[in-house]
Protein backbone atom coordinates (compact mmCIF):
# COMPACT_ATOMS: atom_id res chain seq x y z
CA UNK A 1 0.00 0.00 0.00
CA UNK A 2 1.45 3.35 -0.58
CA UNK A 3 0.17 7.01 0.24
CA UNK A 4 2.11 10.26 -0.11
CA UNK A 5 1.40 13.71 1.01
CA UNK A 6 2.76 16.89 -0.81
CA UNK A 7 2.54 19.98 0.06
CA UNK A 8 4.64 23.55 -1.28
CA UNK A 9 6.38 26.60 0.30
CA UNK A 10 8.65 29.43 -0.07
CA UNK A 11 12.09 31.01 1.80
CA UNK A 12 9.76 32.56 4.33
CA UNK A 13 7.31 29.85 4.79
CA UNK A 14 9.47 26.50 3.75
CA UNK A 15 7.81 23.77 2.44
CA UNK A 16 10.24 21.49 4.66
CA UNK A 17 7.64 22.54 7.64
CA UNK A 18 5.70 19.14 6.39
CA UNK A 19 8.93 17.25 8.41
CA UNK A 20 8.24 18.61 11.81
CA UNK A 21 4.31 18.21 11.91
CA UNK A 22 4.96 14.35 10.27
CA UNK A 23 7.94 14.37 13.15
CA UNK A 24 9.79 12.06 10.49
CA UNK A 25 13.17 13.89 9.17
CA UNK A 26 12.77 14.78 5.34
CA UNK A 27 16.75 13.11 5.33
CA UNK A 28 15.99 10.16 6.52
CA UNK A 29 13.92 6.94 5.70
CA UNK A 30 12.96 5.21 8.41
CA UNK A 31 11.17 1.71 9.21
CA UNK A 32 7.86 0.77 11.59
CA UNK A 33 6.63 -2.28 13.06
CA UNK A 34 2.95 -2.89 12.91
CA UNK A 35 0.76 -6.00 13.93
CA UNK A 36 0.43 -7.03 9.86
CA UNK A 37 4.10 -5.82 8.35
CA UNK A 38 6.53 -2.96 8.27
CA UNK A 39 5.37 0.41 7.59
CA UNK A 40 8.17 2.80 5.45
CA UNK A 41 8.53 6.61 5.64
CA UNK A 42 10.27 8.26 3.06
CA UNK A 43 10.32 11.52 1.42
CA UNK A 44 11.02 11.70 -3.08
CA UNK A 45 11.92 15.29 -2.73
CA UNK A 46 12.20 17.85 0.10
CA UNK A 47 13.40 21.62 -0.58
CA UNK A 48 11.73 24.80 0.52
CA UNK A 49 9.16 24.69 -2.35
CA UNK A 50 7.93 21.22 -2.46
CA UNK A 51 8.00 18.63 -0.09
CA UNK A 52 6.75 15.24 -0.22
CA UNK A 53 6.21 12.38 2.33
CA UNK A 54 5.63 9.08 1.29
CA UNK A 55 4.08 6.11 3.65
CA UNK A 56 4.57 2.49 2.18
CA UNK A 57 2.74 -0.36 4.02
CA UNK A 58 4.44 -4.03 3.50
CA UNK A 59 1.61 -5.98 4.47
CA UNK A 60 3.12 -9.62 5.75
CA UNK A 61 0.52 -12.28 4.19
CA UNK A 62 1.18 -14.90 6.73
CA UNK A 63 0.78 -12.23 9.87
CA UNK A 64 -2.37 -11.48 8.37
CA UNK A 65 -3.89 -15.09 8.91
CA UNK A 66 -2.49 -15.96 11.75
CA UNK A 67 -3.70 -13.09 13.55
CA UNK A 68 -7.45 -13.51 12.76
CA UNK A 69 -7.95 -14.07 9.02
CA UNK A 70 -7.27 -18.12 9.16
CA UNK A 71 -8.77 -21.53 10.08
CA UNK A 72 -8.76 -21.37 13.65
CA UNK A 73 -9.38 -24.30 16.11
CA UNK A 74 -12.93 -25.66 16.12
CA UNK A 75 -12.98 -26.21 12.36
CA UNK A 76 -13.70 -22.34 11.43
CA UNK A 77 -13.70 -21.80 8.00
CA UNK A 78 -10.60 -22.02 5.72
CA UNK A 79 -10.38 -19.90 2.30
CA UNK A 80 -7.39 -21.50 1.76
CA UNK A 81 -6.16 -19.81 -1.62
CA UNK A 82 -7.86 -16.37 -0.84
CA UNK A 83 -6.14 -16.17 2.55
CA UNK A 84 -3.18 -15.27 0.77
CA UNK A 85 -4.04 -13.97 -2.50
CA UNK A 86 -6.04 -10.91 -2.06
CA UNK A 87 -5.43 -7.31 -3.00
CA UNK A 88 -4.63 -6.54 1.16
CA UNK A 89 -0.88 -5.86 0.10
CA UNK A 90 -1.85 -3.19 -2.54
CA UNK A 91 -5.05 -1.51 -1.55
CA UNK A 92 -5.32 1.49 0.50
CA UNK A 93 -7.96 -0.39 3.28
CA UNK A 94 -8.53 -0.14 7.22
CA UNK A 95 -4.22 -1.43 7.65
CA UNK A 96 -3.28 1.83 6.30
CA UNK A 97 -5.34 3.85 8.41
CA UNK A 98 -4.02 1.63 11.37
CA UNK A 99 -0.68 2.40 10.38
CA UNK A 100 -1.59 5.89 9.90
CA UNK A 101 -2.67 6.74 13.23
CA UNK A 102 0.47 4.66 14.44
CA UNK A 103 3.64 6.39 12.34
CA UNK A 104 2.17 10.21 12.50
CA UNK A 105 0.12 9.52 15.79
CA UNK A 106 1.29 12.84 16.89
CA UNK A 107 0.76 14.78 13.66
CA UNK A 108 -2.62 13.38 13.26
CA UNK A 109 -3.41 14.93 17.08
CA UNK A 110 -2.03 18.49 15.95
CA UNK A 111 0.94 18.22 18.32
CA UNK A 112 3.99 19.49 17.45
CA UNK A 113 6.89 20.33 20.29
CA UNK A 114 9.17 21.82 18.24
CA UNK A 115 7.24 24.26 16.62
CA UNK A 116 3.97 24.47 18.12
CA UNK A 117 2.30 27.34 15.92
CA UNK A 118 2.33 24.88 12.63
CA UNK A 119 -0.13 22.63 13.45
CA UNK A 120 -2.76 25.18 13.27
CA UNK A 121 -1.86 26.91 10.05
CA UNK A 122 -4.06 25.61 7.01
CA UNK A 123 -1.62 24.90 4.47
CA UNK A 124 -1.50 23.71 0.37
CA UNK A 125 -1.94 19.45 0.63
CA UNK A 126 -2.31 17.00 -1.97
CA UNK A 127 -2.78 13.62 -1.01
CA UNK A 128 -2.78 10.36 -3.55
CA UNK A 129 -3.09 7.26 -3.41
CA UNK A 130 -2.67 4.95 -6.66
CA UNK A 131 -5.00 2.00 -5.39
CA UNK A 132 -7.81 2.59 -3.44
CA UNK A 133 -10.87 0.16 -3.41
CA UNK A 134 -14.07 2.47 -3.56
CA UNK A 135 -17.27 0.61 -3.24
CA UNK A 136 -19.60 2.92 -4.87
CA UNK A 137 -17.30 4.15 -7.60
CA UNK A 138 -16.33 7.82 -8.27
CA UNK A 139 -19.14 9.79 -7.07
CA UNK A 140 -19.67 8.57 -3.84
CA UNK A 141 -15.47 9.62 -3.25
CA UNK A 142 -16.56 12.92 -4.31
CA UNK A 143 -19.74 13.05 -1.90
CA UNK A 144 -17.22 11.86 0.85
CA UNK A 145 -14.31 14.29 0.73
CA UNK A 146 -15.48 17.53 -1.42
CA UNK A 147 -17.87 18.80 1.87
CA UNK A 148 -14.38 18.60 4.19
CA UNK A 149 -12.93 21.45 1.58
CA UNK A 150 -11.27 18.83 -0.71
CA UNK A 151 -10.69 18.72 -4.52
CA UNK A 152 -11.25 15.29 -5.44
CA UNK A 153 -9.66 13.42 -8.71
CA UNK A 154 -11.12 10.16 -8.96
CA UNK A 155 -10.13 8.36 -11.71
CA UNK A 156 -11.44 4.09 -12.05
CA UNK A 157 -9.03 1.41 -12.98
CA UNK A 158 -9.62 -0.54 -15.95
CA UNK A 159 -10.24 -4.05 -15.05
CA UNK A 160 -7.94 -4.55 -18.11
CA UNK A 161 -6.06 -1.76 -20.36
CA UNK A 162 -6.18 -4.56 -23.32
CA UNK A 163 -9.85 -5.42 -23.00
CA UNK A 164 -12.01 -2.29 -22.45
CA UNK A 165 -14.83 -4.07 -22.94
CA UNK A 166 -14.17 -5.29 -19.67
CA UNK A 167 -15.42 -2.16 -18.11
CA UNK A 168 -13.74 -0.88 -14.76
CA UNK A 169 -12.53 -2.07 -11.22
CA UNK A 170 -14.18 -1.52 -7.88
CA UNK A 171 -10.30 0.68 -7.67
CA UNK A 172 -9.54 4.58 -8.25
CA UNK A 173 -6.59 6.26 -8.42
CA UNK A 174 -7.34 9.11 -5.98
CA UNK A 175 -5.85 12.42 -5.87
CA UNK A 176 -6.86 15.33 -3.00
CA UNK A 177 -5.92 18.93 -3.13
CA UNK A 178 -6.69 21.52 -0.36
CA UNK A 179 -5.48 24.90 0.71
CA UNK A 180 -7.45 25.44 3.85
CA UNK A 181 -6.72 22.24 6.01
CA UNK A 182 -4.73 21.58 8.26
CA UNK A 183 -2.24 18.36 8.18
CA UNK A 184 -4.34 16.65 11.36
CA UNK A 185 -7.26 17.19 9.74
CA UNK A 186 -6.41 15.70 6.62
CA UNK A 187 -5.23 12.65 8.46
CA UNK A 188 -8.21 12.38 10.42
CA UNK A 189 -10.10 12.70 7.51
CA UNK A 190 -8.01 9.78 5.56
CA UNK A 191 -8.44 7.89 8.55
CA UNK A 192 -12.31 7.59 8.93
CA UNK A 193 -12.68 7.34 5.08
CA UNK A 194 -10.27 4.82 3.83
CA UNK A 195 -11.80 2.06 5.42
CA UNK A 196 -14.85 3.32 5.01
CA UNK A 197 -14.46 3.57 1.24
CA UNK A 198 -13.41 -0.02 0.77
CA UNK A 199 -16.49 -0.54 3.35
CA UNK A 200 -14.53 -3.59 4.69
CA UNK A 201 -12.03 -3.56 8.33
CA UNK A 202 -9.53 -6.20 9.06
CA UNK A 203 -10.50 -6.49 12.47
CA UNK A 204 -13.32 -6.83 14.60
CA UNK A 205 -15.05 -3.88 15.17
CA UNK A 206 -15.82 -3.90 19.31
CA UNK A 207 -17.67 -1.19 21.50
CA UNK A 208 -14.22 1.40 21.53
CA UNK A 209 -14.55 1.72 17.70
CA UNK A 210 -16.95 4.49 18.59
CA UNK A 211 -14.97 6.13 20.50
CA UNK A 212 -12.06 6.63 17.91
CA UNK A 213 -14.75 7.43 15.00
CA UNK A 214 -15.83 10.49 17.31
CA UNK A 215 -11.74 11.45 18.18
CA UNK A 216 -11.18 11.29 14.67
CA UNK A 217 -14.53 12.88 13.71
CA UNK A 218 -14.47 15.80 15.80
CA UNK A 219 -15.27 18.80 14.39
CA UNK A 220 -16.25 17.58 10.98
CA UNK A 221 -18.11 14.41 11.05
CA UNK A 222 -21.35 15.62 13.22
CA UNK A 223 -22.53 17.97 10.34
CA UNK A 224 -21.09 15.90 7.45
CA UNK A 225 -24.12 15.02 4.62
CA UNK A 226 -22.88 11.81 4.68
CA UNK A 227 -22.62 10.80 8.23
CA UNK A 228 -24.74 7.88 8.39
CA UNK A 229 -22.68 6.25 6.12
CA UNK A 230 -19.66 6.63 7.28
CA UNK A 231 -20.78 5.94 10.57
CA UNK A 232 -22.27 2.57 9.72
CA UNK A 233 -19.82 0.97 7.08
CA UNK A 234 -16.70 2.38 9.56
CA UNK A 235 -18.32 0.38 12.49
CA UNK A 236 -18.93 -2.67 9.59
CA UNK A 237 -22.63 -2.31 9.94
CA UNK A 238 -23.02 -3.12 13.48
CA UNK A 239 -26.35 -1.24 13.95
CA UNK A 240 -26.33 -1.48 17.81
CA UNK A 241 -22.59 0.68 17.64
CA UNK A 242 -24.39 2.97 14.83
CA UNK A 243 -27.46 3.80 16.96
CA UNK A 244 -24.83 4.74 19.78
CA UNK A 245 -22.78 6.66 17.40
CA UNK A 246 -25.27 8.71 16.15
CA UNK A 247 -27.27 9.68 18.93
CA UNK A 248 -23.58 11.17 20.46
CA UNK A 249 -23.04 12.90 17.63
CA UNK A 250 -26.55 14.25 17.45
CA UNK A 251 -25.88 15.62 21.02
CA UNK A 252 -22.50 16.86 19.50
CA UNK A 253 -24.46 19.05 17.00
CA UNK A 254 -26.99 19.98 19.02
CA UNK A 255 -24.19 21.31 21.65
CA UNK A 256 -22.75 23.29 18.93
CA UNK A 257 -25.66 24.78 17.41
CA UNK A 258 -27.69 25.18 20.34
CA UNK A 259 -26.68 25.74 23.89
CA UNK A 260 -29.81 25.92 25.09
CA UNK A 261 -30.64 22.26 23.58
CA UNK A 262 -28.41 20.20 25.08
CA UNK A 263 -27.05 21.78 28.86
CA UNK A 264 -24.69 18.73 29.12
CA UNK A 265 -24.36 16.13 27.01
CA UNK A 266 -22.84 13.88 29.80
CA UNK A 267 -26.14 14.60 31.63
CA UNK A 268 -28.00 13.81 28.65
CA UNK A 269 -26.41 10.48 28.21
CA UNK A 270 -26.95 9.84 31.72
CA UNK A 271 -30.77 10.31 31.75
CA UNK A 272 -30.91 8.26 28.33
CA UNK A 273 -29.60 5.58 30.82
CA UNK A 274 -32.14 5.61 33.34
CA UNK A 275 -35.10 5.16 30.85
CA UNK A 276 -37.20 2.52 31.43
CA UNK A 277 -35.71 -0.80 29.98
CA UNK A 278 -36.46 -0.95 26.43
CA UNK A 279 -37.92 -4.20 25.86
CA UNK A 280 -35.99 -7.86 24.79
CA UNK A 281 -35.50 -7.50 21.10
CA UNK A 282 -37.18 -11.03 19.13
CA UNK A 283 -34.12 -12.02 18.08
CA UNK A 284 -33.16 -12.55 21.55
CA UNK A 285 -36.66 -13.78 22.52
CA UNK A 286 -36.32 -16.13 19.72
CA UNK A 287 -32.90 -17.86 20.48
CA UNK A 288 -34.15 -18.25 24.53
CA UNK A 289 -37.10 -19.89 23.18
CA UNK A 290 -34.91 -22.28 20.91
CA UNK A 291 -32.75 -22.85 23.85
CA UNK A 292 -35.51 -24.11 25.96
CA UNK A 293 -36.63 -26.16 24.23
CA UNK A 294 -33.33 -27.74 23.15
CA UNK A 295 -33.43 -28.11 27.02
CA UNK A 296 -36.52 -29.75 27.46
CA UNK A 297 -35.69 -32.19 24.93
CA UNK A 298 -32.25 -33.15 26.71
CA UNK A 299 -30.50 -32.53 23.34
CA UNK A 300 -26.32 -32.91 23.68
CA UNK A 301 -25.43 -32.55 20.15
CA UNK A 302 -26.48 -29.56 18.21
CA UNK A 303 -26.68 -28.91 14.61
CA UNK A 304 -27.56 -25.05 13.57
CA UNK A 305 -28.58 -25.50 10.17
CA UNK A 306 -27.91 -22.00 8.61
CA UNK A 307 -25.97 -20.70 11.09
CA UNK A 308 -25.64 -17.35 9.94
CA UNK A 309 -23.29 -15.30 11.63
CA UNK A 310 -23.44 -17.61 14.88
CA UNK A 311 -25.43 -15.97 17.30
CA UNK A 312 -27.01 -18.84 17.85
CA UNK A 313 -23.86 -21.17 18.31
CA UNK A 314 -22.64 -18.74 21.00
CA UNK A 315 -25.68 -18.43 23.28
CA UNK A 316 -25.37 -22.83 22.66
CA UNK A 317 -21.94 -22.69 23.57
CA UNK A 318 -22.35 -20.93 27.12
CA UNK A 319 -24.16 -23.95 28.25
CA UNK A 320 -22.23 -27.20 29.09
CA UNK A 321 -24.81 -29.38 28.70
CA UNK A 322 -24.66 -29.22 24.52
CA UNK A 323 -20.95 -31.01 24.39
CA UNK A 324 -20.94 -30.85 20.38
CA UNK A 325 -22.29 -27.36 18.68
CA UNK A 326 -22.45 -27.90 14.46
CA UNK A 327 -22.96 -24.83 12.72
CA UNK A 328 -23.83 -24.76 9.04
CA UNK A 329 -24.28 -22.47 6.15
CA UNK A 330 -24.15 -22.00 2.70
CA UNK A 331 -22.17 -18.82 2.95
CA UNK A 332 -18.43 -18.58 3.45
CA UNK A 333 -18.96 -15.01 4.42
CA UNK A 334 -21.25 -15.44 7.03
CA UNK A 335 -18.86 -18.70 8.25
CA UNK A 336 -16.02 -16.45 8.63
CA UNK A 337 -17.94 -13.57 10.48
CA UNK A 338 -19.03 -15.91 12.93
CA UNK A 339 -15.53 -17.62 13.57
CA UNK A 340 -14.63 -14.27 14.52
CA UNK A 341 -17.79 -13.66 16.78
CA UNK A 342 -16.84 -16.83 18.88
CA UNK A 343 -13.09 -15.98 18.76
CA UNK A 344 -12.41 -19.52 17.60
CA UNK A 345 -8.62 -18.44 16.57
CA UNK A 346 -8.20 -17.80 20.58
CA UNK A 347 -10.81 -20.56 22.61
CA UNK A 348 -9.08 -22.63 24.80
CA UNK A 349 -8.65 -26.17 23.97
CA UNK A 350 -11.42 -27.57 25.40
CA UNK A 351 -14.11 -25.09 24.81
CA UNK A 352 -13.10 -25.56 21.39
CA UNK A 353 -13.83 -29.33 20.49
CA UNK A 354 -16.77 -28.85 20.92
CA UNK A 355 -17.62 -26.54 18.39
CA UNK A 356 -17.44 -26.85 14.47
CA UNK A 357 -18.33 -24.68 11.67
CA UNK A 358 -18.86 -26.17 8.11
CA UNK A 359 -19.80 -25.05 4.71
CA UNK A 360 -22.40 -26.84 3.59
CA UNK A 361 -26.18 -26.41 1.38
CA UNK A 362 -29.41 -27.71 3.36
CA UNK A 363 -30.59 -28.35 -0.54
CA UNK A 364 -28.39 -32.01 -0.19
CA UNK A 365 -28.29 -34.76 1.67
CA UNK A 366 -24.47 -34.62 4.15
CA UNK A 367 -23.76 -37.63 6.07
CA UNK A 368 -21.78 -36.01 8.41
CA UNK A 369 -24.43 -34.67 9.92
CA UNK A 370 -26.26 -37.68 10.68
CA UNK A 371 -26.62 -38.76 14.35
CA UNK A 372 -27.37 -35.71 16.10
CA UNK A 373 -29.77 -35.59 18.66
CA UNK A 374 -31.05 -32.18 17.60
CA UNK A 375 -31.59 -29.47 14.61
CA UNK A 376 -32.52 -25.99 14.54
CA UNK A 377 -33.62 -24.23 11.46
CA UNK A 378 -34.21 -20.67 12.58
CA UNK A 379 -35.31 -18.44 10.15
CA UNK A 380 -34.17 -20.34 7.19
CA UNK A 381 -37.55 -22.01 5.70
CA UNK A 382 -38.37 -18.48 4.45
CA UNK A 383 -35.46 -18.15 2.61
CA UNK A 384 -35.56 -20.72 -0.01
CA UNK A 385 -37.87 -20.67 -3.08
CA UNK A 386 -41.11 -23.34 -2.16
CA UNK A 387 -39.76 -25.99 -5.19
CA UNK A 388 -36.63 -26.43 -2.94
CA UNK A 389 -38.18 -26.71 0.26
CA UNK A 390 -38.72 -30.78 -0.27
CA UNK A 391 -35.07 -31.40 -0.88
CA UNK A 392 -34.38 -29.54 2.26
CA UNK A 393 -37.24 -31.48 4.05
CA UNK A 394 -35.67 -34.74 2.84
CA UNK A 395 -32.16 -33.73 3.78
CA UNK A 396 -32.55 -32.88 7.34
CA UNK A 397 -35.99 -34.86 8.17
CA UNK A 398 -35.11 -38.39 6.19
CA UNK A 399 -31.18 -37.95 5.42
CA UNK A 400 -30.26 -36.69 8.76
CA UNK A 401 -33.08 -37.63 11.20
CA UNK A 402 -32.13 -36.19 14.51
CA UNK A 403 -34.23 -37.09 16.99
CA UNK A 404 -35.67 -33.34 17.60
CA UNK A 405 -36.36 -30.68 15.28
CA UNK A 406 -36.78 -26.98 15.49
CA UNK A 407 -38.23 -24.91 13.06
CA UNK A 408 -38.88 -21.08 13.48
CA UNK A 409 -40.58 -18.88 10.96
CA UNK A 410 -41.96 -15.52 10.74
CA UNK A 411 -45.83 -15.33 11.01
CA UNK A 412 -46.68 -12.85 8.40
CA UNK A 413 -49.96 -12.05 10.42
CA UNK A 414 -48.56 -10.08 12.81
CA UNK A 415 -46.85 -8.03 10.49
CA UNK A 416 -49.57 -5.77 10.58
CA UNK A 417 -48.14 -5.20 14.05
CA UNK A 418 -45.06 -3.38 12.88
CA UNK A 419 -45.73 0.26 12.14
CA UNK A 420 -42.30 0.63 9.79
CA UNK A 421 -43.38 -2.22 7.09
CA UNK A 422 -45.51 -1.54 4.37
CA UNK A 423 -48.27 -3.45 3.78
CA UNK A 424 -47.79 -6.30 1.51
CA UNK A 425 -43.77 -6.01 2.13
CA UNK A 426 -41.89 -9.22 3.77
CA UNK A 427 -39.90 -8.69 6.57
CA UNK A 428 -36.78 -8.92 5.09
CA UNK A 429 -35.87 -8.42 0.87
CA UNK A 430 -34.85 -11.71 0.67
CA UNK A 431 -37.46 -14.10 1.91
CA UNK A 432 -39.36 -16.19 -0.85
CA UNK A 433 -42.49 -16.18 1.47
CA UNK A 434 -44.17 -15.80 5.03
CA UNK A 435 -46.51 -18.21 6.18
CA UNK A 436 -49.56 -17.50 8.28
CA UNK A 437 -50.33 -19.83 11.24
CA UNK A 438 -52.42 -22.26 9.46
CA UNK A 439 -50.00 -22.19 6.33
CA UNK A 440 -47.05 -23.00 8.40
CA UNK A 441 -48.74 -25.76 10.83
CA UNK A 442 -50.85 -27.70 7.53
CA UNK A 443 -46.64 -27.88 6.48
CA UNK A 444 -45.42 -29.06 9.78
CA UNK A 445 -47.99 -31.43 10.09
CA UNK A 446 -47.12 -32.91 6.13
CA UNK A 447 -43.58 -33.65 6.98
CA UNK A 448 -44.40 -35.05 10.57
CA UNK A 449 -46.61 -37.34 8.78
CA UNK A 450 -44.14 -37.89 5.98
CA UNK A 451 -40.94 -39.03 7.90
CA UNK A 452 -42.81 -40.43 11.33
CA UNK A 453 -42.34 -37.76 13.59
CA UNK A 454 -44.94 -35.73 16.08
CA UNK A 455 -45.07 -32.09 16.05
CA UNK A 456 -46.17 -29.60 18.51
CA UNK A 457 -46.42 -25.55 18.45
CA UNK A 458 -45.05 -22.60 20.04
CA UNK A 459 -45.56 -19.29 20.26
CA UNK A 460 -42.59 -17.06 20.15
CA UNK A 461 -42.81 -13.05 21.32
CA UNK A 462 -46.06 -11.70 22.39
CA UNK A 463 -49.50 -13.82 21.61
CA UNK A 464 -51.35 -11.43 20.03
CA UNK A 465 -54.91 -12.34 20.56
CA UNK A 466 -56.12 -11.45 16.79
CA UNK A 467 -53.19 -12.35 14.98
CA UNK A 468 -50.76 -14.28 17.10
CA UNK A 469 -46.94 -14.23 17.76
CA UNK A 470 -44.35 -12.57 15.40
CA UNK A 471 -42.51 -15.79 15.20
CA UNK A 472 -43.83 -19.38 15.02
CA UNK A 473 -41.78 -22.17 16.20
CA UNK A 474 -42.78 -25.83 15.63
CA UNK A 475 -40.75 -28.59 17.29
CA UNK A 476 -40.58 -32.06 15.70
CA UNK A 477 -39.67 -35.31 17.74
CA UNK A 478 -39.15 -38.56 16.10
CA UNK A 479 -41.43 -41.49 16.50
CA UNK A 480 -40.44 -44.74 16.54
CA UNK A 481 -38.29 -45.26 13.82
CA UNK A 482 -39.40 -46.12 10.21
CA UNK A 483 -37.90 -46.02 6.86
CA UNK A 484 -38.19 -42.12 5.59
CA UNK A 485 -39.63 -41.84 2.74
CA UNK A 486 -37.86 -40.42 -0.79
CA UNK A 487 -39.03 -36.54 -0.90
Amino acid sequence: MFLTISTTGSAERPATDLGFLLHKHPEKAQAFSTSYGTAHVLYPEADAERCTAALLLEVDAVALVRRGKGKGRGGAPDAALAQYVNDRPYAASSLLAVALSAVFSSAMRGVCTARPQLPAQPRPLRIEVPALPARGGPGLVRSLFEPLGWTVTAEPVPLDGEFPQWGDSRYIQLVLDADTLTLAEALRHLYVLLPVLDDAKHYWVSPDEVDKLLRAGEGWLPGHPEQRLITSRYLSRRWSLTRQAMERLELVRLAETDDTAVEDIDNAVEAEAEQEEKPTPLAVQRREAILAALRASGAARVLDLGCGQGQLVQQLLKDPAFTEIVGVDVSMRALTIASRRLKLDRMGERQSARVNLRQGSLAYTDKRLGGYDAAVLSEVIEHLDLPRLPALEYAVFGAARPRTVLVTTPNVEYNVRWESLPAGRVRHGDHRFEWTREEFRAWAEKVAEEYGYGVGFVPVGPDDPEVGPPTQMAVFQADTPKEAKAA
